[in-house]
């Protein structure tokens, strides 16, 4: 099945992303198991959080351009994840980002803390979030993840204790590639809406 036009023309830019993202979306359950650890370990080693960087910087000119398409009212509509709006479920792309990258930094440069913090799937950004607060929040996540990546960097294979209750247990590295897989994955719920409110 061919890929949708969006994630084709993001792939030259971020391939490592978007070929964690196909191994995880294009088999079965176990298999998709394998296939994701599989793939991330080998695009997620020494020397690649530089290269993932600026792939993520790819990603949120992805995000960037489908917001700016979005209908103003649209973003009060539903958001495709639960019962959140648009724009909580795009301020929580932001916020994931940050966090899973920061993480990884914090156990990259050995400060991890004593209190582990646990991700907490599902936590909604802000509903009244205007265009404008949202870029800003993108704009935020590009400057937290570029900290966050120099810190990896070197410490790629590390392990992280970072916990998420569907991943496990990651390396460093690839929890900063891992960050970008789940920004795909609302980045196809936004092309998504863009594209039914286009078509109504």
């Amino acid at each position: 099945m061919a890929a949708p036009a969006w994630l084709a023309a993001l792939e030259p830019r971020a391939p490592d992303v978007v070929a964690v993202w196909e191994a995880i979306d294009d088999e079965g359950p176990v298999i998709r198991a394998l296939a994701f650890r599989r793939e991330i370990r080998r695009r997620a080693g020494p020397g690649s959080a530089v290269r993932i960087l600026a792939q993520h910087e790819a990603i949120a000119d992805a995000l960037a351009a489908v917001l700016s398409d979005l209908p103003e009212a649209l973003l009060r509509a539903p958001g495709g994840e639960g019962d959140w709006n648009v724009a909580q479920a795009f301020a929580h792309t932001t916020g994931s980002r940050r966090w899973l990258a920061h993480a990884a930094a914090l156990a990259a440069r050995g400060e991890w803390p004593a209190e582990a913090p646990r991700v907490v799937p599902g936590i909604p950004g802000p509903a009244d979030a205007d265009r404008e607060q949202l870029l800003l929040l993108l704009a935020k996540s590009r400057r937290s993840l570029a900290s966050s990546a120099e810190a990896i960097s070197g410490h790629e294979s590390e392990p992280c204790p970072l916990d998420h209750p569907l991943v496990g247990h990651l390396r460093c590295g690839e929890w900063l590639l891992f960050a970008g897989v789940h920004d795909l994955m609302h980045l196809e719920q936004l092309h998504g809406l863009r594209d039914g409110a286009g078509d109504a």
